[in-house]
């Protein structure tokens, strides 16, 4: 069984994304029509002013753009994290219709420091995928083909097995998911996920998401008693200068 590997992609998202959110931070304050703010908006850049949405905390007319990813090479452990996120839409490949007949698993770096318990970790998973084999095929035979048996067989995979899945988020929540999630006490697996999504919307729509991250940036860390100690690590890391 081979180690999964994490893979992010940025399927779809709002066109002209910035000029949307200025369209509708707008029409709060104009008297225009539709059509004329449109063409306003579409004729001049609109960075600053989304910016300035930004800095005064008017972030509603940010929900008017989502982003949609596609991810793998996660396991079920971390994606049990990620549907944690309410304000989303999740499609994920189910253990119950895809037999899970070589399953990939994704091992956490801890364990890669020691090659004898890397050793013990992948015997564990040949365990679990022989396990699996064995009860589904009982299962068949017992009459429960399919998902039937499927769907029971799956309570011996673990939560290192590998999963995909289609998320799509609206950017202000994006916004939400990145201070919770990029921050150094989020699990590692989670964390290199979100810091993948980031650098990908960053590209698409760079006012909105030019200052996004932990939520220790420009701020004291939210995390009070819990905190990992590293903000000028975690500023640097993020370019933020003193």
């Amino acid at each position: 069984m081979p180690e999964a590997a994490l893979n992010v992609v940025l399927l779809r998202h709002t066109p002209e994304p910035e000029e949307v959110v200025a369209m509708a931070a707008k029409l709060c304050y104009s008297p225009s029509s539709v059509e004329e703010l449109k063409e306003k908006i579409e004729a001049k850049d609109q960075a600053a002013f989304v910016e300035k949405l930004a800095s005064i905390g008017h972030l509603s007319p940010i929900e008017h753009i989502s982003f949609t990813f596609g991810i793998e090479g996660i396991s079920r452990a971390c994606s049990h994290q990620l549907v944690r996120h309410r304000l989303a839409s999740y499609s994920q490949q189910s253990q119950r219709y895809v037999k899970a007949e070589q399953f990939d698993y994704v091992i956490p770096p801890s364990i890669k420091k020691d090659p004898a318990l890397v050793r013990e970790f992948e015997q564990c998973m040949a365990e679990a995928q022989a396990n699996y084999t064995k009860v589904l095929k009982r299962l068949e035979e017992l009459g429960y083909k399919g998902e039937a048996g499927q769907q029971d067989a799956r309570y011996l995979l673990p939560n290192a097995a590998e999963t995909r899945i289609v998320m799509t988020m609206n950017a202000r929540e994006l916004l939400h998911f990145f201070r919770v999630r990029c921050c150094n006490r989020a699990q590692w697996e989670i964390r290199e996920m979100a810091e993948r999504m980031l650098d990908l919307v960053k590209g698409i729509a760079p006012t909105i998401f030019g200052k996004a991250g932990p939520g220790c940036l420009y701020t004291a860390c939210p995390e009070g008693k819990m905190t990992c100690g590293k903000i000028e690590d975690v500023r640097k890391k993020y370019g933020i200068k003193k």
